[in-house]
């Protein structure tokens, strides 16, 4: 996948992400710490809520591993390559 489209799906999974950052009250960096530090675990009797934070589990690390890989190419490029620059005629 290239650089833009990264960006791209970062942008359109950030979109979801705020949706259960709002009904929730939590950043995703925050409740997914949570989550994975077991912190969570009294809401497992909630069908709701399992569902929606499994959902947003989900979500939240295909996030990061988009941007892992936005930053380990934007890493091995040279910054001036990576913008789309339209020449301006």
């Amino acid at each position: 996948m290239e650089i833009h489209e990264l960006i791209i799906e970062m942008k359109l999974l950030e979109r979801r992400l705020t949706l259960y950052e709002e009904k929730y009250g939590v950043l995703s960096e925050d409740f997914y710490a949570a989550l994975m530090g077991g912190e969570l675990a009294r809401y497992d009797a909630f069908d709701e809520t399992r569902a929606d934070f499994s959902r947003w589990k989900g979500i939240y690390e295909t996030w990061l591993r988009r941007k892992e890989a936005y930053t380990e190419q934007l890493r091995r490029l040279e910054f001036a390559e990576a913008l789309r620059v339209q020449p301006v005629y």
